[in-house]
Formats: structure tokens, C-alpha cells, sequence
């Protein structure tokens, strides 16, 4: 009987790991005759698993879902990171989530062996989660949202633009981009016919969602990519391009995803795009980073920089003493 109940467990973590078996791959990775499966199998449908049958060479199955959530079986590092996970959500950007959050983790460290609730507790002490400032987000919108996605279904929904006014948008949505501030929707506006990204927390989603639709191509591989670019260059008049000369790494720590886009060029070098509607506010974040650059465009920027700099040197004369020379 003790195998027998292990060799179930085994065939659970062997469901939960990929969405289809072959009745002679489990077989095989359980060492059992496909025979063995089959009732294996029966006695999980008894017990209440949704485990549904799929054709294939010998039958195959999948682990379905059912009128309520099956156990889950988690491995100890499995374990730990959804803990932990749990344990830091109080910070998160979606209304509700902290008490919803405390009581998944109640339930979880009630089962935690004793092991396994020593790291996690050693792990959650040494953390210190900084509250988010803004708005939230509903839980149910994000599931709505990311069901259309799934479904391909395009999304109507109320938009507030920033300075309050509202617009009824007709949307395919194909990312939901999360920014570590805010939840955005990635999708492609079919009233203005172009690519667009939405503040979740500025959307009302209306029922029933639209007709499906024939997904096209994306405006870029890598979404996250063309989130920032979106994000922290397009939509500003002045946009600047720059070889700052030290690695993307160095950089990065100087220049967040919420400020621009760094771009690795070899291991002494890296692109930054950056945008701003104040040449004043761009050339003094350049001259900020700490790091020798050069200016590859927009001409005005350059022009600027030297501008500016003129202006810096007759204020460090003009505080030194010196002449401050003549005002341009």
C-alpha cells in the first residue's frame, strides 16, 4: 500500500510538471506496466483529480481543471519560493493581494515541514519590502485582461487619459507588462490603427469582451524591449541616442528601465536611448551618469551640451571669484 500511494504521488508530480503524458511515457519514468497507469489513474479520478484522457499512440492523459483546486505538490525549493513570494506580496500593486497573500501563506506554512519553515522564516527576516506608491490594480481586471490574451479576444473598455477625459477603446491586447510601479496592457488600438500601451489602473473593462481575433505580428521580439522603449523615448519630443563607454551592466545600475533603454555593444561599451521633452532635463541626466559618452544624435543636443556647458563654467568662475565673462 505504501508504494502503491508514493506511486500515485509520483504520477501527480509527473501531470503537474507538462501538459500532456502518453500512457507508455508514464510508464516508463514510473517503471510500472501501462496496465499499472490506467488504475493509477483511476484511483486519482476517485479521489477527486480531473485527470482527462487524450488520444495518442497507447492513450495519453492531462491534468485538467476540476470544480475546485487539486492538492499541489511542491518540491522544497518550489516550496520556499512560493513562501517567500507570498511573504513579500504585501508591497504588491494589485487590490487585495496583501490579505489574500497572508491567508495562502497561512495555509502553506501550516504544512511546511519543520526544515523547510526554518528557511523560509531565516529568508523572510532578512527581507524589507518598501511599499509602492500609486494607484492599484483589481485583481479581477487583471484576469480579464490576461484571458482575453489568452483567448484572443480583443477588449472594449473605458480609458482616462492623464488629464481626466475619457475615451470607449476597442483593443486586441497581447501583453500585460508589469513596470515593478504599475500594470500596463500592450495591444493594438483598432480605432487609431497603431500599437498603444495602457495604465491598467486608467481602464474599465466592458462586458462582453469582443470577437476573436487573428493575431499579428508583434512591434518587436522582445516585448519588454519595446515596453521601455515606448515608455522612456517615443512618447517624448526630444529623443537622444548615446554611447556611453561602459558595459550595460555599469550603466544599468545608473540608468533603470523607467528612465531608458541600454543596449550592450561589447564589454566596454553600450547604447542608451533616452528621451525627454527638456533638452535642459536631458543634458543634465546624460552629464549625471558619471560616465564618458558621446552624443551619436540629435544634432540639438549637442548644440545644447555646449550651451550648457559654458553656462556651468561661468558660474564655477563667478563663484571662484573670477570674471563670470560676458552673457550669451
Amino acid at each position: 500500500m505504501l508504494e502503491t500511494s508514493a506511486r500515485l504521488l509520483r504520477v501527480l508530480t509527473l501531470l503537474h510538471s507538462r501538459r500532456d503524458w502518453s500512457g507508455p511515457e508514464l510508464a516508463g519514468e514510473l517503471g510500472v506496466s501501462p496496465r499499472t497507469v490506467r488504475r493509477d489513474v483511476d484511483r486519482l479520478r476517485a479521489l477527486g483529480y480531473p485527470i482527462n484522457a487524450v488520444g495518442g499512440g497507447g492513450g495519453g492523459y492531462r491534468l485538467g481543471a476540476g470544480a475546485s483546486l487539486p492538492p499541489l505538490l511542491l518540491d522544497d525549493e518550489e516550496a520556499v519560493a512560493v513562501a517567500v513570494g507570498l511573504r513579500t506580496a504585501a508591497a504588491g500593486t494589485v487590490t487585495g493581494i496583501a490579505e489574500t497573500s497572508v491567508r495562502a501563506l497561512a495555509k502553506l506554512d501550516h504544512v511546511l515541514p519543520p526544515a523547510l519553515r526554518h528557511r523560509v522564516t531565516t529568508l523572510s527576516s532578512a527581507l524589507v519590502t518598501t511599499p509602492l506608491p500609486g494607484a492599484t490594480v483589481d485583481a479581477a481586471t487583471l484576469t480579464v485582461i490576461a484571458t482575453a490574451v489568452r483567448e484572443h479576444h480583443r477588449l472594449r473598455f473605458d480609458h482616462a487619459a492623464r488629464d481626466g477625459t475619457t475615451s470607449r477603446r476597442d483593443v486586441e491586447p497581447y501583453r500585460l507588462v508589469h513596470s515593478g510601479r504599475r500594470w500596463y496592457l500592450v495591444g493594438w488600438d483598432t480605432g487609431r490603427q497603431d500599437w498603444r500601451t495602457f495604465r491598467v489602473d486608467r481602464l474599465s473593462p466592458r462586458t462582453p469582451t469582443g470577437p476573436r481575433f487573428v493575431p499579428r505580428p508583434l512591434p518587436d521580439d522582445d516585448v519588454g524591449r519595446y515596453f521601455v522603449h515606448s515608455m522612456t523615448v517615443d512618447r517624448f519630443h526630444h529623443r537622444a541616442v548615446l554611447v556611453m563607454r561602459a558595459s550595460a551592466e555599469e550603466v544599468a545600475d545608473e540608468v533603470p528601465p523607467t528612465l531608458g533603454l541600454v543596449e550592450p555593444i561589447d564589454e566596454t561599451s553600450c547604447l542608451v536611448r533616452i528621451g525627454s521633452d527638456s533638452l535642459d532635463q536631458l543634458a543634465v541626466w546624460v552629464a549625471a551618469f558619471g560616465f564618458e559618452f558621446e552624443i551619436v544624435e540629435p544634432p540639438e543636443l549637442v548644440e545644447h551640451m555646449g550651451t550648457l556647458t559654458a553656462r556651468l563654467q561661468r558660474a564655477a568662475r563667478a563663484s571662484a571669484g573670477g570674471n563670470p565673462g560676458r552673457r550669451e
